[in-house]
């Protein structure tokens, strides 16, 4: 059986879903949250998630969108970006490129140092 009503394909990933759309996820999974597999009710408060992240590669259209409890997409969501600034890192370091991490005053890293009577003077001698 062929769709009445062409697939919703947003413009750019920052392009907001219709409402036309979401009813159409919703109805499409019986609206039951994909994450926790609860019934949404009426007022419950829910979101489109998008199955697969936009920022792990997912396209922003309506076969990568299900229904999902507000908290439970929230939650989802923060594992996704936790998960994608690990690559990031990961490959940044393989890389070889690396944060400058700020020295801290005082310490080894720093060029000054205070002596024991308060005063501050270079480590070098200077």
């Amino acid at each position: 059986m062929s769709r009445a009503v062409p697939e919703w394909i947003g413009k750019h990933d920052d392009s907001a879903i219709p409402p036309r759309v979401r009813l159409r996820v919703f109805d499409a999974h019986g609206g039951v949250c994909h994450l926790t597999g609860h019934k949404i009710r009426a007022g419950d408060q829910w979101d489109c998630d998008h199955v697969q992240a936009l920022i792990n590669g997912g396209e922003n259209r309506e076969s990568n969108l299900a229904p999902a409890m507000r908290k439970a997409h929230r939650e989802k969501t923060a594992d996704d970006v936790r998960i994608k600034a690990k690559d990031a890192r990961v490959r940044k370091k393989h890389l070889g490129i690396k944060a400058k991490k700020a020295v801290f005053p005082g310490s080894k890293a720093s060029p000054w140092k205070r002596t024991f009577d308060g005063q501050t003077v270079r480590r070098d001698g200077k």
